[in-house]
């Protein structure tokens, strides 16, 4: 699995265990709902400051969102 879609899922998959949908995650982090869907989606690459506010609106440490799962 390539880095992009590792990235995207691991924030759907943090996302959907804290019981958020992609709107309230967006708001959190300050985005379109829409970015959200594609970087879920690995139709989007992300940057070092886009992925840190993902984290910090998901209330996890950045690494979170680069871990592979397996």
């Amino acid at each position: 699995m390539r880095l992009r879609e590792e990235v995207g899922l691991n924030i759907r998959n943090l996302r959907n265990s804290k019981g958020m949908s992609q709107e309230q995650l967006a708001l959190a982090a300050d985005m379109d709902r829409s970015y959200i869907s594609e970087i879920e989606l690995a139709k989007n690459s992300v940057s070092i400051d886009i992925l840190e506010q993902i984290a910090l609106a998901l209330d996890v440490a950045p690494k979170e969102l680069l871990n592979e799962r397996g």
